[in-house]
């Protein structure tokens, strides 16, 4: 299932690849560096996977669904039930 459209993609991977210069460039304060990585990291599995966890618990998504070329289509997903 993907629920992370093109344009989501392109900043997630563009703001994981600032976060990962400054990490190497020791431009981050020291105690947040790791959690940094940790989160580029996140952001770069979510793009490439093009699933994020965090919008199928949310029922959001920003995947095209193709059928209209003049509006930008949203996937239709649902929030997840946790009882």
């Amino acid at each position: 299932m993907h629920n992370v459209g093109k344009n989501d993609r392109i900043i997630r991977l563009s703001v994981a690849g600032i976060l990962v210069l400054l990490y190497f460039a020791k431009l981050l304060p020291e105690s947040w560096s790791d959690g940094l990585l940790i989160g580029a990291g996140i952001l770069g599995v979510t793009s490439l996977k093009r699933c994020c966890p965090l919008y199928a618990l949310l029922g959001f998504g920003t995947c095209s669904t193709g059928t209209n070329d003049n509006e930008e289509p949203r996937i239709k997903t649902e929030k997840l039930k946790l009882d």
